[in-house]
């Protein structure tokens, strides 16, 4: 995978948070290069999860009984025990809980390139600003780095990015008040998911926990 991280301090945040993040993010996943420039991209990707087949191997039917059953944890708005995974770290699961209540103070553009998704995603809040730019930041790395979360709700479209996301070029951009990440490859079937995932996340912006719960049932 070929990252290019672009950074400004910009608007409202100045980016001091997203600096620590970028910090934290190169040194607990090394890129395999680097290249920090101030100017544009116009482009992000909001990576909050929907639905794949986590750690344990449970079947569709067991996670969906464990969401939707007798203890009715998959509709718990507070916890949101469904954004937990095999594989994440509190820190993350907290990120995914501040971005889905706070859905309604997202705003997401994105555009299908022919060999790949060009997007832009902000908020005027602070609080889910540093969330955003945390999450699209750590999930683009665990990519990079094959590290599945195995977040419970996640979906099945990333599996590909975790099996062949060196074929993903990523540049990121952290603008005001929100971030910008284009991303491209030469293979088909990883431009027709980033189509696919682009266009599930900009459903979650619009309606939240909803629309997973939708997915999940259909």
């Amino acid at each position: 995978m070929y990252l290019t991280i672009i950074r400004r301090p910009v608007g409202l945040h100045k980016v001091s948070h997203a600096d620590l993040v970028m910090s934290k993010y190169r040194k607990t996943y090394p890129m395999k290069k680097h290249h920090f420039f101030a100017g544009i991209a116009a482009l992000s990707t909001l990576a909050a999860g929907a639905y794949v087949v986590d750690a344990q191997m449970m079947t569709r039917h067991y996670r969906l009984h464990a969401q939707h059953g007798g203890h009715g944890m998959g509709h718990d708005e507070h916890t949101m025990p469904g954004l937990r995974g095999a594989n994440t770290t509190d820190a993350e699961t907290a990120e995914m809980q501040t971005l889905f209540r706070n859905f309604t103070l997202i705003e997401r553009e994105v555009s299908n390139l022919e060999n790949g998704i060009y997007t832009v995603t902000t908020t005027s809040d602070p609080d889910t600003f540093n969330a955003l730019v945390s999450h699209v930041t750590g999930m683009i790395a665990r990519v990079e780095a094959n590290d599945d979360p195995q977040v419970i709700i996640q979906s099945p479209t990333l599996d590909v990015f975790f099996m062949r996301g060196e074929n993903i070029e990523t540049e990121i951009e952290v603008i005001e008040n929100g971030i910008a990440v284009t991303q491209t490859s030469s293979d088909q079937e990883l431009v027709a998911a980033l189509h696919r995932h682009a266009a599930e996340v900009s459903d979650m912006v619009d309606r939240g926990m909803q629309a997973v719960h939708e997915r999940m049932m259909n």
